[in-house]
């Protein structure tokens, strides 16, 4: 092992300065994370270990066996295009944090030789030899320094990432630089780099982790036998240290840390080797079995131009990685909502002789389980297996048929676009535009059972009432504990029309009665996005819905937002009344939950596309169902959301399911 630089690093064997209580400890359900990582760049070379990075890193920081981070304090930003994007979500979880802020940054590092202060963070569109094109550690380190936590730890993993330490002054004056300036006004801090300041960073294998950041995700996942119970940062260091000095042939890295306030010896992760051994977990690339920091393969050098670049990614003819390891789709879609995995396994799909298309409802029935209308002219629902929502392999079961009272199958009179399981699950409610009209069938015999619920006139088509013909009822919400039931329309009532382009709609809700049958309740006044219908609720407890509001436009695609709709305290609208000229408070609050258009869709092709899109992802959602919240896990915390494309039975649409999971 190379003796680490005394200007900038500790002795890895020395216990850190001051030293700490013993009881004392990071507290991890008053932390909070910022996992930043840069991989696709238009100017310099892509690294695609970083998306591994991010994941595995996630993976062990959430793991309650480990650390045991809240996943919702965990914010991941992949490929932000500005410094405000970089830099804004440090600052809120900078708030989110009491005890311990945690700041992780991979991608290239720049060095710029008019500028020795400073560390340049680069983002997608970055530019040798232009560094206005980057983000200074500077202005990192002072969104950090805003925070209100106890504690901050910065890991960086990019080429020259040392120079946070050092400043670039001389060897005399580093350690004074390094300790007075580093993360200033700070109570504690903690910075642990990939490298030295003179030194690249590398990411040999765009299969695995980076040869830093695997060594860090796996002493924390793997521990150390000869450690102690809970493992601190500064014992995470030294076996990282270790193992990079100890790894196989290629360049050599010498990571380096400098610790204020003795951070680095509170007890932060459990020390998992003297635990029992968990299954094998392949979920993380170079992070299981042999540890990737063994097989590292020598990286070519690095451009000596202006700017010098890292991060360093093996150069090879062509984007060879590319195509042997395409970048699949999924990650952040925004800071509340990530895309787990979608599947088109369904598209133009037969079971026991019939298709499975036009599917515009879904349903859950269980744990991996759903249920999915079809809104052909003869209606059908048919059950699905999912698979989990991380690797979603959907399988159709025989549909049950739905069919009128008699058990005639019903014909023309059918158009279902929303459906909910009653509770008990012996029963379904299904909404057709034709009508429109609210029916109640088993499970059992598909048969409708009673009558239609009542429906306000005003959501019929004309000549009884004032609803555009195709666009009545399209949506279906039952509320958590049964007690109500939502529909709404996806487009607005004559007599209401629109503002400036944003459809101006109603939501009914009904009150379950005790002989489980529903009255006419209260009305809300929605109003979409421009342009936009909408076309599915999910109920989020009692009072509180998720809206999927949706467009088509030829030659452009779809567009796709999901909508947080809060309704406790929520205006009633006047059923009576016109909403053309109404003021903007009688319309429910609601905000932006995700678009799908923002999610991650992978390498150019790894996504079938059919006809025009915005993102390869987009497809005709139609469908929409919310899990129960995770209790385990990564994504504790947060809940499954699935969605499911309509292909109208045309072959120049996909059926598609999606899994996200959504902080609510």
């Amino acid at each position: 092992m190379t003796t680490p630089d005394p200007h900038t690093t500790p002795d890895p064997q020395a216990t850190p300065d001051p030293p700490v209580s013993p009881q004392k400890r990071i507290d991890p359900a008053r932390s909070a994370c910022v996992l930043i990582g840069v991989d696709d760049y238009t100017r310099l070379q892509p690294l695609r270990s970083v998306r591994h990075n991010l994941r595995a890193l996630k993976k062990v920081l959430t793991d309650e066996r480990i650390v045991g981070i809240p996943p919702e304090h965990v914010l991941v930003v992949e490929n932000p295009a500005s410094a405000a994007a970089l830099v804004g979500p440090v600052n809120r979880a900078g708030k989110l944090a009491k005890d311990t802020l945690i700041v992780y940054y991979a991608g290239h590092g720049l060095l710029d030789h008019h500028d020795e202060e400073h560390l340049y963070l680069t983002l997608p569109d970055s530019v040798e030899g232009e560094p206005w094109t980057s983000v200074s550690d500077f202005l990192l380190r002072a969104a950090i320094r805003d925070s209100s936590a106890e504690r901050h730890v910065l890991l960086l993993d990019c080429c020259y990432s040392g120079k946070v330490l050092d400043g670039g002054m001389s060897a005399a004056d580093r350690g004074l630089r390094a300790s007075s300036q580093a993360l200033a006004g700070v109570h504690g801090s903690y910075v642990m780099t990939s490298s030295s300041a003179t030194r690249k960073s590398y990411a040999s294998d765009p299969a695995t982790c980076s040869a830093f950041t695997g060594a860090l995700v796996g002493t924390l996942r793997d521990g150390l036998p000869d450690g102690p119970p809970m493992l601190g940062l500064h014992d995470l260091y030294k076996a990282v240290r270790e193992h990079m000095a100890s790894g196989g042939p290629g360049p050599r890295q010498e990571p380096q840390v400098l610790d204020k306030g003795g951070i680095g010896a509170l007890p932060f992760a459990r020390n998992t080797a003297l635990e029992p051994a968990p299954a094998a977990d392949t979920s993380a690339p170079g992070t299981a079995g042999v540890p990737p920091w063994r097989h590292r393969t020598v990286a070519a050098a690095a451009f000596v131009l202006g700017l010098v670049a890292g991060l360093v990614a093996v150069p090879a003819g062509g984007d060879w990685w590319r195509e042997r390891h395409p970048r699949p789709a999924g990650g952040v879609c925004s800071d509340r909502a990530d895309l787990l995995s979608y599947s088109d396994a369904l598209d133009k799909a037969q079971v026991s002789g019939e298709r499975v298309e036009g599917l515009s409802a879904l349903a859950l029935t269980g744990e991996g389980r759903a249920l999915a209308l079809t809104d052909n002219d003869i209606g059908r629902v048919f059950p699905l297996e999912l698979g989990p929502p991380e690797a979603l392999d959907p399988r159709p079961l025989t549909a049950r048929t739905l069919r009128a009272p008699t058990g005639a199958a019903p014909s023309k009179w059918f158009d279902g676009e929303g459906m909910v399981v009653e509770p008990g699950g012996e029963t379904i409610l299904v909404a057709s535009e034709t009508g429109p009209a609210i029916r109640r069938f088993s499970l059992a015999t598909g048969r409708q059972e009673g009558g239609p619920l009542p429906v306000p006139k005003a959501f019929r088509s004309h000549p009884g009432g004032h609803a555009q013909a195709g666009r009545t009822l399209e949506s279906l919400a039952l509320s958590e504990k049964g007690e109500y039931l939502y529909a709404a329309m996806e487009g607005a009532l004559a007599v209401d029309g629109d503002a400036r382009g944003r459809n101006l709609l109603r939501i009914q809700r009904y009150q379950r009665t005790v002989d489980g049958e529903y009255r006419l309740d209260r009305q809300y006044a929605y109003r979409t996005d421009e342009g936009m219908y909408l076309v599915e609720l999910a109920a989020v407890g009692d009072d509180r819905l998720l809206a999927l509001e949706r467009q088509y436009v030829a030659g452009v695609g779809n567009t796709i937002r999901i909508y947080d709709v809060p309704l406790d305290g929520a205006p009633v609208a006047d059923e009576e009344t016109a909403l053309y000229d109404q003021s903007a408070d009688v319309f429910v609050e609601h905000t932006l939950l995700v678009d799908l258009a923002d999610c991650p869709s992978g390498d150019p092709g790894v996504v079938t596309v059919k006809g025009p899109q915005l993102n390869p992802l987009l497809q005709n959602v139609e469908g929409m169902a919310l899990g129960e919240p995770w209790t385990t896990g990564p994504e504790k915390g947060r809940r499954p959301l699935y969605l499911v494309a309509d292909d109208n039975a045309n072959a120049e649409q996909i059926t598609r399911l999606y899994a996200l999971s959504v902080r609510l």
